[in-house]
């Protein structure tokens, strides 16, 4: 019996959440988190976000995409990064169609680290590396690491004092008269314009804009808030925070600076506004230019895990050899937990 592939509809989310019990995923699946993910109206991606691989009735695979485009030069390629991708057992060959077939829909592909699985097809479905994204991480508030704990884990103490000893070496929320703004309402996410990356000669980067980030205040599995930020020299940049159990993720940040301690002040900025989190034990961040990993460290963030950035470019369409800034929103890293 042939397969079919198609976009998916809020008709099949029963048979979605199906699968990825049958292939052991366990992404964000309850009602409100799939229709976000895969149907939610976004003004910078009016096409499909989410597909499935059929066998008559039966879905035997899924891929949903956050997408993107990438900008270098004067150029600008759609890309996408694949999410939940699952494929029933036995069905041979079905996950790779479902990802070939989202390829075409787009101008590249996006992967940052994966399965052993993952990373083992990758390079046989012609993606190819792009850089490195590195996650780090600063304490807030170690004491919360204590949270719930039983006997068994007591390895936790340890931690929080390590924590602890690196909150107090970390600077501190000093920033030199820079300023942050809760940017609240979607019609205020214009004043972020001005400040919206943009590439350089080797750095492609991911474009922003109003209609991304009014789709990312709209999540359901983890609260996002959006920050304008301005320095007393009238650099302008902004972050993205989201409240995930037990930490803040700073999703997204720019400044139009080249400056390090710049891209510095505003971490702190993210950080000081974390802090408000009266539930999050540490703040996290991604990095994988130069520019922000030394901020980063400047900042006080001690390094996590790395990963590499791979790309798949669509057939004519050639990628320069330069690195690629990645962030947190540019994938689901942004929101997803597992409680």
């Amino acid at each position: 019996m042939t397969r079919a592939l198609r976009p998916s509809t809020p008709a099949d989310a029963n048979a979605i959440t199906a699968l990825f019990a049958a292939t052991g995923l366990h992404p964000n699946a309850d009602g409100h988190s799939l229709h976000w993910k895969y149907w939610q109206e976004r003004g910078d991606c009016p096409q499909p976000r989410s597909f499935v691989l059929c066998r008559a009735e039966e879905i035997v695979a899924h891929g949903a995409i956050v997408p993107g485009t990438l900008l270098f030069g004067a150029e600008r390629i759609p890309t996408a990064h694949v999410i939940d991708w699952a494929a029933r057992p036995g069905e041979i060959g079905a996950g790779v169609a479902l990802m070939k077939h989202i390829g075409q829909q787009v101008g590249s592909l996006l992967a940052v680290g994966g399965s052993e699985e993952t990373r083992r097809i990758l390079p046989h479905i012609g993606f190819r590396a792009a850089g490195v994204a590195t996650d780090y991480a600063r304490p807030l508030a170690p004491l919360r690491l204590l949270r719930g704990l039983s006997v068994r884990n007591w390895r936790a103490v340890p931690r929080a004092a390590r924590a602890a000893l690196r909150k107090l070496a970390a600077p501190g929320a000093a920033h030199g008269g820079w300023t942050t703004q809760l940017v609240a309402r979607d019609e205020e996410l214009v004043r972020l314009k001005a400040a919206l990356p943009v590439p350089n000669p080797g750095t492609m980067v991911l474009e922003r804009s109003t209609g991304m980030f009014e789709y990312l205040l709209r999540c359901p599995i983890a609260a996002i808030r959006v920050f304008a930020a301005q320095s007393p020299a009238g650099a302008r940049g902004y972050f993205v925070l989201s409240s995930a159990p037990g930490e803040v993720r700073i999703a997204d940040c720019w400044v139009d600076s080249a400056r390090p301690e710049e891209w510095c002040a505003l971490l702190l900025c993210a950080v000081e506004r974390a802090q408000e989190d009266p539930q999050a034990a540490e703040v996290v961040i991604r990095a994988s230019d130069p520019l922000l990993a030394e901020a980063v460290a400047r900042a006080g963030f001690r390094m996590l895990s790395s990963a590499t950035v791979s790309v798949r470019p669509a057939s004519g369409i050639t990628l320069p050899a330069v690195n690629l800034r990645i962030q947190m929103i540019d994938n689901d890293a942004a929101y997803f937990h597992e409680g």
